[in-house]
Order: structure tokens, then C-alpha cells, then sequence
């Protein structure tokens, strides 16, 4: 019997895939491979699946769910300990366990959802903090060289949300992170003012590192921005669109329409997506779509409910990016991935050791 991807992601949609793949022990990972690399079809890998969109017609192919669990310790002196994490671990359990260890770097990532795996992908990050604060290796899986590898930060060409996982799809499958974590009952410096303003703090403070992760995920809470475990809004991929780059003469229009205008850390001017939707016209609740709506908390957030179709989202975030675009000349980039069975199979791909062009013929993606 096939297996529905509706299944195994947070909107509830997609078909069947021709052959669905669990992926538990890090010891049989060897053995996974080579079989993978037997099969003549298309690999799709997936995390949590709380960034997919999977199609109505399922994927033809074989779909690879990363699923391992586990946290290793290590001392490196009286300020730093080593944290090396399996893929598949979800991020909101590292970040819980961080804080109850009393350690530093990740919590304000907390409330995210998604894999530890998939945080290199496009760079998590949170109020101010990204997975490459503290990563300091991952190893994965190159299917070009068929074999796995040890990547540092400076090969992973880490951006604004962005890395060569994500600008490649086709070549790696992240396994396990290494991270290196500070001991702290105090959290890293708040940077954005609107956190201050929850904690009680002035910015540059440093909060108890407690209060800090719970004043985050309240914040996460009354924003929308977690996943709500029941109500309208329980079948979504958070954010559906990237905050746009944008030229200084858009941003004087922006600021002057009374737009937020930012520079994220090692990136170029930035819009507001949500500002944007919000100012064509759309609102939270807003239908967009049969069966598709902006969830009743932002409008940045899509929501499926009765009637809704993967073909029907996709069609929202046509319109909306549409809307948008008519309005302001700026191009919104839809966030969440979409499973392709147009790829070349693992086995046409080894032994070839040469990095993929813009367009690489074979789709090995990692999504949350």
C-alpha cells in the first residue's frame, strides 16, 4: 500500500509515493544508500515536513524520511561544550534541551519547527540568531562522490536564509551537526527591539537564559508563528514568502508608504512580505484560495482547511505574489518546497565528484 505524504507533512496534502523510506539508525546508512542508488527513479528526502508542499498526484519516486534522534555531548573547557546532533532531531527538543543544560546559542530559535538537519539548509534563524552562530562542522552525504563528508561553515556558504544546500539541492543530505554552545544561566544579547520590549529589557541586554526561551516562544504563540496543535490554523507551512531584496529606490517608496525596511545580517536591503500582502490588500483570515486562507493570526501564513488542494495552495501563493508584484514591482519568493519526480535517479549520479551547476539535473532536497 503507498504511502501518503498528506501523512508526513503539515498541511495535510499530497498523494502517494511510489516507494516511502524511514531512515532511523545512523549504523544502516550505508546499506540505505546503496540501495537508493540502485533504484533507476527519483529521490526526494524529507524532514519534518513542515516546509513541503507535496503534489496531489504524490511523487513518483522514492521519498527518504530522515528520522534520527539523538544529542551527543562533549566538554570541551570550563565555557564551551560540543553538541553533535542527529539529523532528524527536532529542533524545538535541541532547543529545550540547550536551556535545561544551561547552555547559549540557541534559544531563540526555539518555538521553530522542523529538524535539526534541515537548520543549514537556508540558515534557521530567529531574533537575531542563526544555526551558523554556532555551528562549527556537519557531516552529510554527497551523492555526486557517493560517500559522506565533513563540511565547516566556510564550505557551506552561509547567507540571509540561504547556503549551498539550498542553492544545490542535488548534491548533499545533511546527517548530524556539531555545535558549540556556550555555559550560560544568561542569554545571548537581545538584538531586536521587539523582543526587548516582551522581556522587559533594554536592547543588548542579557536576559536569564530561561526567561529569554519562554518570552520567545510566548512571542511565537501571540504572533502566529508556531504551529498551533488544534483550530483554523493547524495545517500550514509558517511563512510562505521569503522578505523580499529590494533597491534602494523601492525602499525609499517603501519607507515613505510607511514600510518596514531592513538589512538582516550579511544581506541587502530587505521588504516586509507580510507589510506587503498586508498593504495589497489582504488581511489574517482572508480566503485566497477554495479551502486556502491567511491564517486568522498573519497574513504571511497560509492555511489549508475543508476544500483544500496543494494545487489550490499553489495558487494562492500565485495570487499573492501577483497582487504584490502588480502593485510594487517587488518579487515575492515562495519559502516552502515542492517534491519533483523531473530528476535523474542517485544512480546516474555517482562517482562523478564535480560540483552541480545552477540547474542540477537531480533533486536530493532537505526541507524541514
Amino acid at each position: 500500500m503507498s504511502e501518503l505524504l498528506a501523512d508526513h507533512t503539515t498541511l495535510r496534502l499530497g498523494g502517494p509515493a511510489d516507494r516511502f523510506l524511514t531512515h532511523r539508525d545512523p549504523a544502516l546508512w550505508p546499506d540505505l544508500t546503496r540501495d537508493i542508488h540502485r533504484s533507476p527513479t527519483p529521490l526526494y528526502v524529507l524532514g519534518g515536513g513542515s516546509n513541503t508542499i507535496a503534489a496531489d498526484t504524490g511523487f513518483s519516486g522514492t521519498v527518504l524520511r530522515i528520522a534520527t534522534h539523538g544529542i551527543r555531548a562533549r566538554i570541551l573547557d570550563s565555557e564551551l561544550v560540543e553538541l553533535t546532533v542527529q539529523a532528524g532531531h527536532p529542533l524545538r527538543d535541541l532547543v529545550a534541551y540547550t536551556v535545561a543544560e544551561g547552555l547559549s546559542g540557541l534559544e531563540y530559535l526555539g518555538g521553530i519547527p522542523g529538524t535539526a538537519g534541515a537548520t543549514p539548509i537556508q540558515n534557521t534563524g530567529a531574533y537575531g540568531q542563526q544555526i551558523s552562530d554556532t555551528l562549527t562542522r556537519l557531516t552529510a552525504y554527497d551523492w555526486h562522490l557517493g560517500h559522506s563528508v565533513e563540511l565547516r561553515p566556510a564550505d557551506c556558504g552561509f547567507g540571509y536564509r540561504t547556503s549551498i544546500f539550498k542553492d544545490h539541492p542535488g548534491r548533499w543530505t545533511i546527517l548530524t551537526i556539531t555545535l558549540v554552545l556556550a555555559r550560560s544561566t544568561s542569554a545571548a544579547p537581545v538584538s531586536y527591539p521587539h523582543l526587548a520590549d516582551i522581556l522587559g529589557v533594554p536592547r543588548g541586554a542579557q536576559p536569564p537564559l530561561t526567561e529569554a526561551a519562554h518570552g520567545v516562544l510566548a512571542d511565537r504563540n501571540n504572533r502566529g508563528l508556531s504551529l498551533p496543535a488544534s483550530g483554523p490554523d493547524t495545517r500550514q507551512v509558517g511563512s510562505v514568502f521569503l522578505n523580499p531584496t529590494i533597491t534602494r529606490d523601492q525602499a525609499r517608496a517603501l519607507r515613505a508608504a510607511g514600510g518596514p525596511v531592513n538589512r538582516p545580517q550579511g544581506s541587502g536591503l530587505r521588504a516586509s512580505a507580510g507589510w506587503l500582502l498586508e498593504s495589497a490588500g489582504y488581511r489574517p483570515g482572508a480566503q485566497v484560495a477554495p479551502g486556502v486562507y491567511c491564517s486568522s493570526r498573519r497574513t504571511l501564513t497560509l492555511t489549508a482547511r475543508s476544500g483544500a488542494t496543494s494545487t489550490s495552495f499553489d495558487a494562492a501563493l500565485r495570487t499573492l505574489a501577483a497582487c504584490v508584484f502588480s502593485a510594487t514591482t517587488i518579487r515575492l519568493t515562495p519559502e516552502p518546497r515542492r517534491p519533483s519526480s523531473d530528476s535523474t535517479p542517485p544512480s546516474a549520479r555517482t562517482g562523478g565528484g564535480q560540483p552541480p551547476g545552477p540547474a542540477a539535473d537531480f533533486e536530493v532536497s532537505w526541507v524541514r
